[in-house]
C-alpha cells in the first residue's frame, strides 16, 4: 500500500466567478469559510488566490496577509500555499506577498499555451521568483504544464536556484497545453523519478478531467488537487456545492485505492516542512 495521499484544495483561482456557480469563493471571508470546511473534509494544501473587491484577480499583498491571518486562525496546521501565477499579476508583482512567508507558494519555470493566451513565465522573473521564495524558507510547489517544465525544474535544483526534494505538480487538460493522458503522465512521473529521485509529485486535472487525474495520481501513489479553481462541477449536470464536497470524493478514492488521506502533520512531514508554533 502507497503511503498517505496529500489532498491539496484550490478554493477559487483566477477565473471562475459566481455566474459559473454560486458557490465559489470571491470575498476573504467565503474563502477562509470554505478552506475550513475542505480542511475538516481532508485537504492539507489551500493554495490560494485573492480578488479585489470587484471580484477580479489580484496580487495585493495586504488581501494575502489578511487571507493568511484568517486560515490560520480557522484552519491551525493547514499548509497554506500563495499562487503566484501570471493572471493575478504581471512582473515582480506575482511575487510581492512572498515576504509574508507563506508555507508554500506555486512556481511555473516556463511558458506554455493557456485557451486564449501564452502563459508567459521568462527566465528572469521564475529566477527571481524562485530567488524570493529561497530567501523567505518558502517551498514550492513546481507547477509543470509540459515535460520541459519537469526537466528545467531538475536543472535548478542541481544548481542550488530550487532546494530540494523537489514538489512536483503535473497540470493536464488545460486547452492548448498538454491534454490529459495516461501515458504521458507515466513518463512524466518515470522523468521525474530518474532525474530528481527524492522528488514528489502530485496531479491536477482541469475541468472534467479533475475526477480523472485525481484517480490516476492516488492511484500510482501520488498526491492530488482538486477545489473550484480547476472544476465547477460534479459532474456535466451537477454544480459542486463547495469545495468541500471536491475534496470529499478525492477522499473517497484514496478510500477506494487503500490510500489513507494525510493529516496536516503527515502533510508536514512528507514536505519537510516545519510545524507550526
Amino acid at each position: 500500500m502507497a503511503g498517505p495521499c496529500i489532498i491539496c484544495v484550490a478554493i477559487t483561482g483566477s477565473l471562475p466567478t459566481k455566474a459559473n456557480n454560486p458557490a465559489v469563493p470571491i470575498s476573504l471571508s467565503e474563502q477562509i469559510e470554505s478552506t475550513q470546511q475542505a480542511f475538516e473534509a481532508g485537504a492539507s494544501i489551500a493554495h490560494c488566490h485573492v480578488r479585489d473587491d470587484d471580484g477580479l484577480p489580484t496580487s495585493d499583498p495586504e488581501r494575502f496577509a489578511r487571507l493568511k491571518e484568517g486560515l490560520e486562525t480557522h484552519c491551525p496546521g493547514l499548509i497554506i500555499q500563495f499562487s503566484t501565477g501570471g493572471r493575478s499579476g504581471a512582473g515582480q508583482a506575482r511575487g510581492g506577498m512572498l515576504p509574508l512567508r507563506p508555507d508554500m507558494a506555486s512556481l511555473s519555470v516556463g511558458s506554455n499555451n493557456f485557451p486564449t493566451r501564452v502563459y508567459e513565465n521568462p527566465p528572469d522573473l521564475v529566477d527571481w521568483l524562485a530567488g524570493e521564495m529561497l530567501m523567505y524558507d518558502i517551498k514550492p510547489e513546481i507547477e509543470a504544464f509540459d515535460l520541459s517544465h519537469i526537466i528545467q525544474a531538475t536543472r535548478m535544483q542541481a544548481d542550488a536556484r530550487l532546494k530540494g526534494p523537489l514538489y512536483v505538480q503535473f497540470v493536464m487538460g488545460v486547452k492548448n497545453a498538454m491534454p490529459a493522458d495516461e501515458r504521458i503522465l507515466d513518463f512524466y512521473i518515470e522523468t521525474l523519478q530518474r532525474l530528481a529521485p527524492d522528488a514528489s509529485w502530485c496531479a491536477a486535472g482541469i475541468g472534467p478531467q479533475q475526477i480523472v487525474l485525481n484517480e490516476w495520481a492516488i492511484r500510482k501513489g501520488g498526491h492530488t488537487r482538486t477545489g473550484m479553481e480547476d472544476n465547477v462541477r460534479i459532474d456535466r449536470e451537477t454544480l459542486a456545492p463547495s469545495n468541500a464536497a471536491l475534496v470529499r470524493r478525492a477522499v473517497e478514492l484514496c478510500e477506494r485505492y487503500e490510500r489513507p488521506v494525510a493529516t496536516w502533520q503527515q502533510a508536514r512531514e512528507i514536505l519537510r516542512l516545519p510545524m507550526p508554533g
